[in-house]
């Protein structure tokens, strides 16, 4: 597996989810976008917004070419380093 560290990520509420991640990967900068998605949800209950915001899965095919392991530990960083998204921020 290769060396893999975090560097950034500057999405921002509402979009959470629409930023650029910026990585290092044996210590090359690897950078992709809208690449993550909640594991959080939404709901309204009358006039009443409930969030749950939920731990960020990454979108395979932004990965192309990371293995299975590698694609883990890319998650484990990102729900380390990124604030949790509900998929409704937006709303």
């Amino acid at each position: 597996m290769r060396n893999i560290e975090f560097v950034s990520y500057d999405g921002k509420f509402p979009n959470l989810c629409g930023g650029t991640l910026t990585l290092r990967v044996d210590g090359e900068i690897f950078e992709t976008w809208f690449c993550m998605e909640s594991g959080g949800d939404w709901e309204i209950d009358g006039f009443e917004e409930h969030i749950y915001k939920g731990p960020w899965s990454m979108n395979r095919w932004k990965f192309d070419g990371f293995s299975n392991e590698e694609l883990k530990e890319i998650e484990r960083l990102v729900n380390k380093n990124v604030e949790w998204g509900c998929c409704g921020g937006c709303i």
